[in-house]
């Protein structure tokens, strides 16, 4: 590049303008361009253009344009910075491959995925990031909570919490505590229901990892269970508003305090719909919800006796 600027300066005084005779030329970098000063003819465009060849407006637009490759990601096992050998037969034109070639990419592709694996803690994040990728797309976990999930699960790994206990259970676990530090509605119900590993591992999988990481877990917020639970069960806007306000009286009182935030949200959409004169049951409530209807009823008892809700 330094070559290039040096022969394009070299050009630059040595040149003069075909057309009006000019010795005032000016070598723009960012064009690549040669242009005499006086009449503005470009002479010469024989350097490189390094200028993007998309145009950006914002600068979310300008970050997410780059000439680079992938970002690397923690919920990949090598963090998504090895090379993939494929196994397409084919080269760049669609022409099939001789056998002597297929046989020697069969070759390289074999001792680059025993190359990457080579150490247990290689095979232990292969397959527990395959498992996360799993379970993250059967509860549609959004990306930056699966990475969270990822990074979990890589201390836990490094403190030895994984040795003697199941992938899947730490996993689970590990996707559980994203969930509850960052606010995502997916309880361990939902979880242990997708998870290879029962809610009984899971639970204590979660306990451990919560108390040798040192993770303090926020409140869970009831009122982030709400519109799921009324989407499966067909309540309205209008019911899902009604029952925002039910459930923030209940922090006022301070009278949700250690009950299950799925249950207060059902139960709070319970007393919405019956406020609105929509006849919905308990039990199609708790459904939707995952929960018994013994748990919305008693939470719906619950917040009617403190909140003075009195329903014919």
């Amino acid at each position: 590049m330094e070559k290039e600027e040096k022969r394009s300066a070299q050009l630059v005084m040595q040149s003069k303008c075909p057309d009006c005779g000019g010795t005032r030329l000016i070598y723009d970098y960012d064009s690549a361009e040669i242009i005499c000063s006086d009449c503005g003819l470009v002479i010469g465009d024989t350097g490189i253009d390094e200028s993007p060849e998309w145009r950006a407006f914002t600068r979310e637009e300008t970050e997410s344009r780059v000439r680079v490759g992938m970002p690397s990601s923690y919920s990949i096992h090598d963090k998504g910075l090895s090379t993939t050998i494929s196994q397409i037969s084919r080269d760049a034109h669609g022409r099939k491959l001789p056998l002597k070639t297929r046989l020697q990419m069969w070759r390289l592709r074999r001792w680059q995925i025993r190359s990457g694996a080579h150490k247990s803690i290689d095979r232990n994040l292969a397959q527990a990031m395959t498992e996360l990728d799993r379970l993250s797309g059967k509860l549609s976990i959004p990306e930056p909570v699966k990475e969270k999930a990822a990074v979990i699960y890589r201390k836990a790994l490094e403190k030895g919490l994984v040795r003697g206990r199941s992938i899947a259970g730490i996993v689970s676990a590990s996707l559980y505590a994203a969930c509850r530090s960052t606010g995502t509605p997916r309880d361990l119900r939902e979880i242990s229901k997708k998870s290879l590993a029962s809610r009984k591992e899971l639970s204590r999988d979660y306990r451990l990892i919560i108390r040798e990481l040192g993770i303090r877990m926020p409140i869970s917020d009831p009122a982030a269970y709400l519109t799921k639970i009324a989407e499966k069960a067909g309540l309205s806007g209008q019911i899902l508003g009604e029952a925002l306000k039910v459930l923030q009286q209940v922090k006022a009182k301070g009278i949700g305090a250690g009950k299950d935030p799925t249950g207060l949200a059902a139960a709070a959409l319970y007393i919405a719909s019956m406020q609105e004169g929509v006849r919905k049951t308990q039990k199609e409530i708790a459904e939707a919800a995952g929960v018994t209807e013994v748990t919305v009823r008693n939470r719906y008892k619950n917040l009617s006796r403190y909140l003075g809700f009195e329903f014919d």
